[in-house]
């Protein structure tokens, strides 16, 4: 097989199955958090002061790239920028807003997000393997999308394709946003990944806690408060997504 279609045909592949790639990235990465904290080998656990400080700018990094995402999200037509694992789904070409600063910003808010993650583990070799395996993983993506992109839109993906770069983004080629941001599609979308975002830190924190004081235990901390009301929005919004039609909004 060529290798433009393999790589293809490795993408789609990829992409339905996307949704797996943090739950493993995210066991190797409590392992790795789990045997550094045994041996005192992460040089951030030599000075809980230090420490606290580094974990928190580590949650900020996270924190940066749900912004980008929301930023995304909010501001894109249906059937665009989904969390679809079936197949692609385009109804349009974004190319407005951040869309025309870089082509997939929700890779990038993906890749901030998961990078805050991986840093925590305060293991270099783990933060450089993430990096790594994260830019093989989704360039195969990204290459499959554009190919079904430029199959369905031809020569009008292409012009926007060739002033825009991939991922790493052209502020002095934005352009302004031709929709109104919408906070139903963000709460509909990104309500999971707020949740997820202050879950995941304040597991690490608990596992800290508990092999260092050999009990298990939950400090009320920022990262506790954050997942508990996060949780609370997280149940009401569902509710609200379920049973009531507030989160309805026109086709944009």
């Amino acid at each position: 097989m060529p290798l433009q279609e393999e790589l293809e045909q490795q993408g789609n592949w990829l992409f339905k199955r996307r949704g797996f790639l943090p739950i493993l990235f995210f066991i190797a990465g409590t392992i790795v958090y789990i045997q550094d904290i045994l041996k005192h080998s992460a040089w951030i656990f030599e000075n809980n002061k230090i420490e606290s400080f580094y974990i928190f700018f580590c949650f900020l990094i996270s924190f940066i790239g749900l912004v980008v995402r929301v930023f995304t999200v909010g501001f894109t037509a249906e059937n665009t920028s989904g969390r679809n694992t079936k197949g692609q789904v385009a109804d349009s070409i974004n190319t407005s807003g951040i869309y025309s600063m870089l082509r997939h910003p929700l890779y990038l808010g993906n890749f901030f997000m998961w990078l805050g993650v991986a840093m925590a583990t305060g293991n270099g070799w783990f933060i450089c393997a993430f990096i790594f395996l994260y830019v093989i993983y989704y360039e195969r993506i990204m290459f499959a999308e554009e190919q079904y992109l430029r199959k369905k839109y031809g020569e009008a993906y292409i012009q926007w394709a060739v002033k825009v770069p991939a991922i790493i983004p052209d502020f002095f080629h934005y352009k302004k946003n031709k929709l109104c941001f919408s906070g139903k599609k963000v709460f509909k979308q990104e309500k999971t990944g707020f949740l997820l975002l202050f879950l995941v830190f304040l597991f690490f924190n608990i596992i800290k806690n508990t092999l260092e004081l050999k009990k298990f235990i939950v400090v009320q901390s920022f990262y506790f408060y954050g997942f508990l009301f996060s949780l609370i929005g997280y149940i009401i919004l569902k509710y609200l997504q379920k049973k009531t039609h507030v989160l309805d909004e026109e086709i944009r």
